[in-house]
C-alpha cells in the first residue's frame, strides 16, 4: 500500500482556471490537470492506493463548497481534508462538524489564509481539533510563491506542539520548506509527524538519507504535493535513496494507513 498524504485537486471547472495560474504564480509546473480523474491517472501509473486531497480555503465562505465537493468525491481512493480559515467566525463549530460527517481532518496554509501557525487566537481551533481528534495538515517553511515571511517555521511548530500535545499535527514539506537546516536542528528526532513533499528534489540526498534516518520512523509520510510534483517520479526519487526496506515501507503507506484508516 502507498499514500500520497498529500495532493491537491479541484472541480474541472475552477482546475482549469486555477492550475495555469497557480503554475505562473509560483513559476512551477503541473503534472496534472488538477482534476481529479487526472489525479486518479497519476495514482494508476505510479502504484498509489490512495491520496490525501487537501483543499485550501482562502475565504471563510468556501468551506460549505469545499465541504460539498469533498464529501462527493470521497472514496477508499481519494482521502479529502477539507479547509476551516482561521478568520470563520464558526471555525470551532466546523471542526465538531466534520469530525460528525467522518472526514478524517483539515488543511491549513498560513500563507493563503494569512495566519501565523503559533497565534493566540487559533487556541480554540486548536482545543477543537484535539478534543475531536482530527488531523491538522499544515503547510510549513517558506512557500515558493510567497515573500519569506516565517508563519510557520521550525521554532513556531515547536511551540505549539508544546503548548497541545494531543494535536494530530502534520508539518508539510519535511517540517518546512526550504528552512531544512533549521529543521534538523529543532525538529528532527522529535516525535512530530512530517510528510516529505517537495522537499527531496530540493535537498542533497545525503541531507535525505541523514534526516530520515534520524527522525522516529513512526512520523514519517510519503507525500508529493501533486500536482506540483510527480507522483512516480516522487516515489522512484524517495526509492533511490536505498533505505532501510522498513523505514521505506513505514513512510510509503504503513504510517500513513495508521492515522487514516
Amino acid at each position: 500500500m502507498i499514500i500520497d498524504f498529500h495532493t491537491h485537486a479541484f472541480p474541472d471547472n475552477v482546475a482549469a482556471r486555477a492550475i495555469p495560474a497557480l503554475a505562473k504564480e509560483g513559476k512551477v509546473t503541473a503534472h496534472t490537470q488538477g482534476t481529479v480523474d487526472s489525479l486518479l491517472a497519476s495514482m494508476d501509473r505510479a502504484g498509489i492506493t490512495s491520496s490525501v486531497v487537501c483543499s485550501i480555503a482562502t475565504r471563510p465562505s468556501q468551506f460549505e463548497p469545499i465541504v460539498a465537493w469533498s464529501s462527493a468525491i470521497q472514496s477508499p481512493r481519494l482521502i479529502p481534508l477539507p479547509s476551516i480559515h482561521p478568520a470563520d467566525a464558526d471555525a470551532v463549530g466546523h471542526v465538531f462538524r466534520l469530525k460528525n460527517e467522518g472526514f478524517r481532518g483539515i488543511k491549513m496554509h498560513p500563507y493563503y489564509q494569512d495566519f501565523s501557525l503559533d497565534e493566540e487566537r487559533l487556541t480554540p481551533l486548536y482545543e477543537a481539533l484535539c478534543e475531536t481528534g482530527l488531523l491538522l495538515v499544515v503547510h510549513c517553511g517558506y512557500d515558493i510563491a510567497f515573500p519569506r515571511i516565517r508563519r510557520a517555521d521550525p521554532n513556531q511548530i515547536l511551540t505549539v506542539k508544546t503548548r497541545f500535545p494531543d494535536l494530530r499535527l502534520i508539518t508539510t514539506h519535511f517540517g518546512g520548506w526550504d528552512i531544512w537546516k533549521e529543521v534538523e536542528e529543532v525538529l528532527i528526532g522529535k516525535e512530530i509527524f512530517m510528510e516529505i513533499s517537495f522537499a527531496l528534489t530540493y535537498l542533497s540526498p545525503e541531507q535525505s538519507v541523514r534526516m530520515l534516518n534520524s527522525h522516529p520512523s513512526d512520523y514519517l509520510l510519503f507525500g508529493t504535493d501533486s500536482p506540483w510534483d510527480d507522483q512516480l517520479l516522487a516515489i522512484q526519487r524517495l526509492e533511490s535513496l536505498n533505505l532501510n526496506k522498513e523505514l521505506l515501507h513505514r513512510i510509503l503507506g504503513q504510517n500513513a494507513k495508521r492515522l487514516l484508516l
